[in-house]
């Protein structure tokens, strides 16, 4: 199976790199699956239906929020209605919507979606989510009940990440780290061929502090506090970031993880076993 994986997309240049590159990356990878991080896709701050629908109508598959889940508030009636909209699984259970979703490929292979968030310094009541995705894993089976599993690690600290891929290494396909919006390097198929990357990178305007406009975040580190209250994202040019994963057909591990930048210089960097 061929999956294409897009990092936090912010504010409207982000939208706009969606809008221009996912024809491209179409044509270069013939993906059966787009799936992307949309929760700074309204001005820098959670995902609105109307942005969720602009989203879907480029053919995007499946969408995944965080911890902006909810900084629109129509969202939280909206996700009700669209279950191809997902919030972290381990949110208390009375929290809207839902985190896992199963779709089915033109060629009727099925792949579960999974979101969860992680903890460490995140400041959010969560549940416990190694035992969430525990849950879940127990009734869908890699190769057995599923064809493809791709987890959203939507988390702060590397070696939470890090800790949570190898948790999971050789139980899903794809673990794909969101939320700090900086790409790391570390695309690779883990020991047990479980794809895995920390971050997986923005798609917004890098001309910034992660998507915002630079001189609010300097202004708070500088004298501690917010000068406009939210910061005002950047609406420059955007590069959008994410990777492109192929699994095995028989089990549904990884044979390969390509990490994608499009911008002024596209590049691929690819991972294989």
């Amino acid at each position: 199976m061929k999956i294409i994986f897009i990092g936090d997309v912010v504010g409207r240049s982000g939208r706009e790199a969606l809008s221009k590159y996912i024809p491209n990356i179409k044509k270069d990878f013939d993906p059966d699956i787009i799936i992307v991080n949309g929760e700074n896709s309204t001005a820098g701050y959670g995902l609105s239906e109307t942005h969720s629908k602009e989203i879907f109508n480029l053919g995007v598959d499946v969408i995944t929020l965080g911890n902006h889940s909810w900084d629109q508030k129509d969202m939280l009636s909206y996700i009700e209605k669209n279950n191809k909209i997902l919030r972290p699984i381990n949110y208390p259970s009375r929290v809207p919507g839902n985190g896992k979703v199963i779709v089915e490929t033109k060629d009727g292979k099925k792949i579960l979606i999974v979101q969860v968030m992680l903890r460490l310094f995140m400041n959010i009541a969560l549940d416990d989510p190694f035992e969430s995705i525990n849950a879940i894993l127990e009734k869908e089976i890699l190769g057995k009940t599923i064809d493809a599993i791709v987890v959203d690690m939507h988390g702060e600290a590397t070696s939470e990440k890090n800790s949570f891929g190898h948790f999971l290494d050789g139980r899903v396909s794809a673990v794909l780290g969101t939320h700090t919006h900086i790409p790391t390097s570390d695309g690779r198929i883990l020991e047990n061929k479980t794809a895995y990357q920390t971050d997986v990178g923005m798609t917004g305007d890098y001309n910034s502090v992660i998507g915002f406009e630079k001189e609010g975040p300097i202004h708070q580190f500088l004298r501690g506090y917010r000068k406009n209250g939210r910061f005002r994202v950047a609406d420059q040019k955007a590069t959008l970031c994410g990777v492109f994963i192929e699994t095995n057909n028989s089990n549904g591990l990884a044979d390969n993880i390509t990490m994608i930048h499009y911008g002024n210089n596209p590049s691929f960097f690819s991972y294989k076993t």
